[in-house]
């Protein structure tokens, strides 16, 4: 099985540390030095394009399936959760997965006046109960590569009148998603989709819109673009683009040239691509007497093998340890050959 990516990825390793941090294509970085040559020239227009922001705005939009009216960037996760547990009212009860990743958490958290409670990923929709004010989870989880049962979850957040907080920083570029059906998303875009560090995405259905105070709104944040420099912006963007945060625009020129080649790809190839060398990794696992998670993500995870990542990483493979898993993702630019190395690496 050959790589997606072609010449636009030259690992000098093997690589299957995805969910880490994604590789940047050759594409990506030429924008970015551009840019910064530019700047370090003094350049006349500034610190990058608006252009690049709209462009990187659209295509997100495009890849998981959303009117770009709805989507909002930025530049962390926790940023864009701090915005909606800041739209709670005192005592509302918010449910998350056990073991769920800090930045979807916290900032509900740190407000003190909220009830939270917790499940296991697997017993998620059944938990939610009329008390439920928001379900907040990830597509899938950090620590380990489980799949959240989607559909499941929204139907039970509905029939609860629960909102709906989606993370799906360790699933968008792989895993097809259909950001309309939740009431919140949000994205670090660093991992799969190939970016810059200083891109994210928040993604709001109209409804949800007139629930959230833009508390960050800035000049990028008007309506009219550019007409309230100085003093009070008067009318604020009528789509999501009032949650903006003011953009990295080294971080956008190159997410511009990320987001075009997994267009140009297609999610769903990439996710035939990721998730048959993730089979192929659990299967020769499994023949060596591992027991890595089951399931069907391409982020594999192996419980209490995570000693075993210095000793990978000095025969030029590169893993993660989290929760005492190994874990291993795989992506466009990784081949068969690479899960064929990890698995003599370990036999050894």
């Amino acid at each position: 099985m050959e790589t997606l990516g072609g010449a636009e990825f030259a690992p000098q390793m093997t690589y299957l540390n995805t969910s880490t941090c994604g590789m940047l294509p050759r594409r990506t970085v030429e924008a970015v030095k551009l840019l910064a040559d530019e700047l370090a020239a003094g350049r006349p227009g500034g610190a990058g394009e608006w252009s690049a922001v709209t462009d990187v705005r659209q295509s997100f939009a495009r890849l998981c399936g959303v009117d770009e009216a709805r989507v909002a960037v930025g530049g962390s996760v926790s940023v864009h959760v701090g915005l909606i547990a800041s739209s709670l009212h005192p005592g509302a009860e918010v449910l998350f997965p056990e073991g769920e990743y800090a930045s979807v958490i916290t900032p509900f958290t740190v407000r003190g006046d909220l009830k939270v409670r917790y499940a296991p990923l697997e017993q998620l929709a059944d938990a939610v109960g009329p008390g439920t004010s928001m379900v907040a989870f990830s597509s899938v989880q950090s620590s380990d590569g489980r799949i959240a049962d989607m559909p499941a979850i929204r139907a039970a957040a509905a029939a609860h009148g629960a909102r709906t907080l989606v993370d799906a920083s360790q699933s968008a570029g792989w895993l097809p998603l259909d950001a309309a059906a939740w009431d919140f998303t949000v994205t670090g875009a660093f991992k799969f989709l190939l970016c810059p560090r200083g891109v994210s995405f928040l993604t709001v259905t109209e409804e949800a819109q007139e629930t959230l105070v833009p508390i960050h709104a800035g000049t990028f944040a008007a309506e009219d673009l550019w007409a309230t420099t100085y003093g009070r912006i008067e009318e604020l963007a009528r789509s999501a683009r009032r949650f903006d945060e003011p953009p990295a625009f080294l971080s956008y020129h190159g997410a511009r040239e990320s987001l075009a080649l997994l267009e140009a790809t297609g999610i769903d190839a990439v996710h035939a691509h990721d998730t048959a060398l993730a089979r192929r990794f659990r299967d020769g696992l499994t023949e060596l007497g591992h027991r890595p998670v089951p399931g069907d993500s391409a982020i594999v995870a192996v419980p209490g093998l995570g000693d075993r990542v210095p000793g990978l990483a000095a025969a030029g493979v590169i893993v993660s340890e989290r929760a005492g898993n190994l874990r291993a993702a795989f992506h466009l630019y990784n081949t068969a050959a690479d899960v064929d190395w990890a698995l003599d690496v370990l036999s050894g």
